[in-house]
Formats: C-alpha cells, structure tokens, sequence
C-alpha cells in the first residue's frame, strides 16, 4: 500500500511522467510537498523512452540531448550512472544521398541515457516509484473541486483496465502533458479557458519513427558517420544506435521522418509508411541489405513548431500549472526547464 500523504504538506498532483514532469514532481519532493504522479503509460519517460528487442534498444524518442543550463547540469550530476556522452565523432548535415553537405558542429557536447535513454527519467523516478508515488497506467479524464473541500481538486481516473476512481485532496494540480492534452482536459473540465487558448496555440508536428537490426552484418554498414541531419524529403534524421554508449554490438539505425512528411501521413498505414521509410533510408545511407527486424512508431507530439515561448503557464490563485517542452522548445533540457520552473513556482504559492 503507498504511504498516506503528509497532510501538512502541499498536495499536488502532476499529470504526465515525461522528462517534465518528473523534473516537477522531483523538485516538489525534494522541497517536502506531498506529490503523485499519474501517467496513462505504463513506465515513465514519454519520447525519453526505448524500444527493447531481442537484437537491442532503440532510443525511439529523444536521440540524445545537449547541457546549456546550469540546473539541468547540477541535477545530472545526481545520476551519473545513468547518462553516458556519445562520442560519436560529428553530426552531420547530408543531402538525399547522404553526401555530407556542411561541416559538422563539433562544439556541443550530446550525451544519452545508458544503457538506454529511459534510464535517466527512470533514475529520477525511483524515489517517487519507492514511495508509491507513481500511478501508472491511468489517464486523468477530469480536474474539479472536491467533493469535501472546496478550496482543493480532486482527479477523475481511467485505468488500463476500465476501473474509475477518484484521488482527492490537491492543493494544485499540474499538468505536464502535450499541450493539447492538457487544453482537452482543461476543456472537458471547463476549466481555465484563458490556459485552454493559449495550449491550442501552441503548434507541435508529429513524426514517424523506424527502426532497423543487421543483426547478420559482420561489420558497421553503410557511411563512415554514426548520426546525421538530412535534407531527404522524407528523413530528417538518422543513426547508429550501436554507436551509443552502453549499447549492444547488433548493427541498428534508427530513422526520424521529416515534420511536414510525418504530418502528411499521420493517417498512414504503418506498413505503408515502413515500406516508403525504408526506401528513403536505403537511399541516404546507402544500406540495402534486408533487416532482420523493422518496426515503426508515430509520436504524435513530436517537434514544437510554435512554443509558448514562457517556461510554464501558473495561475496561482486556482493552483493550476502546465509545463513541457512546448513551452520553450522541443528539447529535452527544454523539458526539465519547464519542469522545474513551474514547481518552483507553484511552492511559491
């Protein structure tokens, strides 16, 4: 059974277990609120997630992240056996053939969880997971005013499983979900329609993943270089994913289909889609042999195109937050930002 929270603690509920709002959720612990957690998925992460196969992991999400802001540097140093830096030489810029078109920017650093990306959300997480504050595999369909006390919220539920409940006591509630998540919830709850507006402008592009395995390739296949920008009408980015650290020898490329192209066919068949992905990758790496494994995935809330540019939205007088990447970007430092800022100010309150 999960402890029962402090009652003289903040009570705050965060919705969504993305980099964002675990970085909430973990400043808020860290400065003694009461905090549970509520994620339709089944683990935490969101696109700081992996794919596991029997040939290795796929960093199917986030492929790496840079360290500009000094919080962001302070809190990896909390979990330094969770994040590796890619030493892969360069990141390149390549053209339709996967000619390199520009000189590679060898002036950032990009790091990645290890032994897949998942493990730094999830090392964040654990304290919260060991304190029984994550509800896992539950949606929030419903943000009102509690049924004892008014002056608080209480979370409307959907299990996996069907099962409807009820968590109540919130002195704030912070959603840390895709901006037009929170605006449907908000929405449905007709809640904080100034908040709705301003998340229904935010504009976010979706992308197609796939995902290759060699596992019969002797040696790396295909260009001299591990990870690439690409000017191909349907690639915006591919990789060795066996080039990570901490990651398996099995040759595997993971591919990030352009924003306008991914938005094109959102609708798509995923066979489709693999068969027309496959051939653009072929054409830019210059790799036909037959993979031993594909698979695809559509992230729906991908790439930001529009942010709100602020690092959260706040109204402390109802005690209603969102934050996420969309606030100021698609980056995964973006993310804990966000995250972070808007904890701060809700303890504030």
């Amino acid at each position: 059974m999960p402890p029962m929270p402090n009652p003289s603690s903040p009570q705050v509920a965060v919705i969504g277990a993305g980099l964002a709002g675990i970085a909430c959720a973990r400043t808020l612990t860290r400065a003694g609120a009461s905090v549970r957690v509520f994620e339709k998925a089944l683990k935490v992460g969101g696109r700081m997630g992996s794919r596991q196969t029997p040939f290795g992991s796929f960093d199917h999400g986030a492929q790496a992240f840079t360290v500009r802001d000094p919080r962001f540097e302070t809190a990896l140093r909390t979990v330094p056996e969770s994040i590796a830096r890619w030493s892969t030489p360069a990141v390149h810029v390549v053209d339709p053939l996967g000619r390199i078109t520009e000189a590679a920017d060898r002036s950032e650093v990009r790091w990645v969880g290890t032994p897949a990306m998942e493990a730094l959300p999830r090392a964040w997480a654990a304290p919260l997971a060991d304190a029984g504050a994550l509800v896992l595999g539950t949606r929030v369909q419903v943000v009102e005013r509690d049924a004892v006390d008014s002056s608080r919220w209480q979370l409307q539920t959907l299990g996996d499983d069907g099962s409807v409940r009820v968590f109540a006591g919130f002195d704030a509630v912070l959603f840390a979900t895709p901006a037009s998540q929170a605006a449907d919830v908000l929405e449905r709850s007709r809640l904080a329609p100034t908040f709705v507006e301003r998340l229904r402008g935010i504009e976010v592009a979706p992308c197609w993943t796939l995902m290759l395995a060699f596992p019969q390739a002797a040696t790396a296949l295909g260009p001299a270089w591990n990870a690439a920008f690409s000017a191909h009408h349907r690639v915006a980015w591919v990789a060795r994913e066996s080039s990570k650290p901490g990651r398996g020898p099995v040759e595997r490329w993971t591919v990030h289909a352009s924003p306008a192209w991914s938005q094109e066919h959102a609708g798509d068949d995923p066979q489709r889609v693999e068969a027309k992905l496959r051939k653009a990758f072929a054409e830019v790496t210059g790799i036909r042999a037959e993979p031993s494994h594909t698979a695809v995935k559509l992230w729906r809330h991908a790439k930001t195109l529009t942010p709100l540019g602020r690092p959260h939205l706040w109204d402390a007088r109802l005690g209603l937050g969102a934050c996420g990447d969309w606030c100021l970007g698609h980056r995964a430092e973006h993310a804990f930002v966000s995250g972070l800022e808007l904890a701060l100010a809700a303890l504030a309150r």
